[in-house]
């Protein structure tokens, strides 16, 4: 058994009569602040990049350097869904609405997706299978969580010379002790997440405090 993924779940719907095959993953749920993102990428067969893994398990140099390679090689979509559509959807529904915009975002339609995780999209419309822990089990997946993790940490660090001192460029905006220090000590942005527990008690804190 090799380590890391393969490309059998896109051979397999190759054997199935599917021509065009993507892989979806999403990075940023987890996150207290910044928009949920992900990738939607059809690799080329014959020109798949050597390397390619969950993007958690590869430096942040070898992410950079896959992720331009991807780029160059594939048919690649990356969308978005905002912090307002998080707090109005729930981090669930708002990451399948961007891999929903993702895979409508390709140059070309696919007519198969595999997508990260355990259930599927209630809005993607056409042919599609979960892959539970896709981004270790499918090259396509890996590559998607590749360009989404690469795509989002260049929005955080974008945002954090905006907003400094919630180290942002670093944490990526996940919930570590400097992040829920600078937001106890600066309070809340405009880009946190206003349904996420942390924030919402610091909100609701503030709110009693001033009364």
């Amino acid at each position: 058994m090799t380590d890391g993924p393969d490309f059998s779940f896109e051979l397999a719907a190759f054997v199935r009569g599917l021509t065009y095959v993507a892989g979806v993953d999403e990075v940023g749920r987890g996150p207290l602040c910044g928009p949920v993102v992900a990738a939607a990428v059809r690799l080329d067969p014959a020109r798949i990049p050597p390397g390619l893994n969950d993007s958690k398990k590869l430096t942040q140099a070898r992410r950079e350097a896959l992720a331009a390679e991807i780029m160059a090689q594939a048919d690649v979509a990356v969308a978005e869904a905002s912090v307002e559509e998080i707090d109005r959807l729930n981090i669930l529904q708002a990451s399948h609405l961007a891999m929903c915009r993702a895979v409508a975002g390709l140059a070309q339609a696919p007519d198969h997706v595999l997508v990260d995780g355990n259930r599927l999209p209630r809005d993607l419309s056409l042919s599609a299978e979960a892959v539970v822990k896709g981004d270790a089990r499918s090259q396509s997946i890996a590559a998607a969580s590749i360009v989404a993790k690469v795509w989002r940490d260049r929005i955080m660090v974008d945002l954090a010379q905006q907003h400094p001192g919630y180290g942002w460029e670093r944490n990526a905006g996940y919930p570590t002790k400097d992040h829920l220090e600078a937001l106890r000590n600066l309070g809340v942005t405009p880009h946190h997440r206003r349904s996420f527990k942390p924030v919402h008690h610091i909100l609701y804190q503030g709110q009693t405090i001033s009364r």
